[in-house]
């Protein structure tokens, strides 16, 4: 007998199931690459053609989007088929840095800060600081959860320890998504609207991005919907699922809107609540023993 005929059937396929993640995350690496793409290209006419500025400025916002659809299958892919590999780890964490990080980067700025303020004035360089924070707080939010990943210990006193159902810190990719969908919602650079208007929603999108960069670094929990659809209530799952991709079809500029704000939003709403819980309820007793 051939010694070849004694290998299992299924390793070979076994061995194919590893390209699949991969495959969504090098997905996920061309929707950031094309987002910096079409925003540089809308920021090159946005003065001279707002209309087809705003064109580009869209798609480079869905290519975001999509990219969130990419990174969110290329784990569960991997978790399904138990390919999950140290390599893939870090090759998807470096592909959320461009897509996650300094694609919304390139967006927010030729959408909103390029135009609306001159290079030489103290609001165009405020705006760029925020930006380079923005990213240096996604990547060390993704150093941190690299880290807590591999060894999940409490890394400094008060920090949770890293479990399935919650994140530590808002993710780079829900940050990304309000952003992204903040454009989808208003294609049109923020130059077109006005010198005044322009200015002042660029102040608003500056306080929007301090709050996303200290909202990534904190220790706020963030559900992670990694259990999502693993129990008895798939078939809700599925029909929310569905409900959602049609909602989106039809209304995305709202819906996908709504849905990031929920989800950035949620953390602190959870943080808030927790704090009104934990507060003790002064009792008869207790308040004898204080006087």
């Amino acid at each position: 007998m051939d010694i070849k005929d004694n290998k299992p059937a299924h390793r070979g396929l076994r061995k194919g199931l590893y390209v699949i993640p991969t495959a969504f995350t090098a997905a996920n690496i061309a929707m950031g690459f094309l987002a910096v793409l079409y925003s540089i290209r809308g920021f090159q006419i946005a003065v001279t053609d707002a209309a087809a500025a705003a064109s580009y400025f869209n798609y480079a916002a869905i290519a975001i989007g999509l990219a969130i659809l990419f990174d969110t299958l290329d784990g569960r892919v991997a978790r399904m088929t138990r390919t999950t590999t140290e390599i893939g780890v870090q090759f998807d964490s470096l592909a959320d840095v461009l897509t996650f990080g300094i694609a919304p980067i390139a967006l927010i700025y030729s959408w909103a800060f390029g135009a609306s303020f001159n290079e030489k004035s103290s609001e165009h360089a405020l705006a760029v600081f925020l930006l380079f924070m923005y990213l240096m707080c996604g990547a060390f939010r993704l150093a941190r959860f690299n880290i807590q990943a591999t060894r999940p210990r409490v890394i400094k006193e008060g920090t949770p320890k890293l479990d399935k159902k919650n994140f530590v810190g808002l993710p780079m990719p829900p940050a990304a998504g309000l952003l992204a969908s903040t454009v989808h919602f208003a294609p049109m650079p923020l130059s077109s609207y006005g010198e005044g208007f322009a200015r002042f929603y660029s102040y608003l999108l500056m306080i929007l991005i301090a709050a996303l960069g200290l909202l990534m670094v904190s220790t706020l929990r963030y559900t992670s919907f990694k259990t999502a659809g693993s129990g008895r209530r798939n078939l809700y799952i599925v029909l929310l699922i569905a409900a959602i991709g049609m909602l989106i079809w039809l209304y995305s500029q709202y819906v996908l809107l709504i849905l990031s704000g929920l989800y950035v939003a949620h953390g602190v709403l959870f943080y808030i609540f927790s704090i009104f819980r934990r507060r003790p309820i002064p009792t008869e007793e207790t308040e004898i023993a204080a006087d």
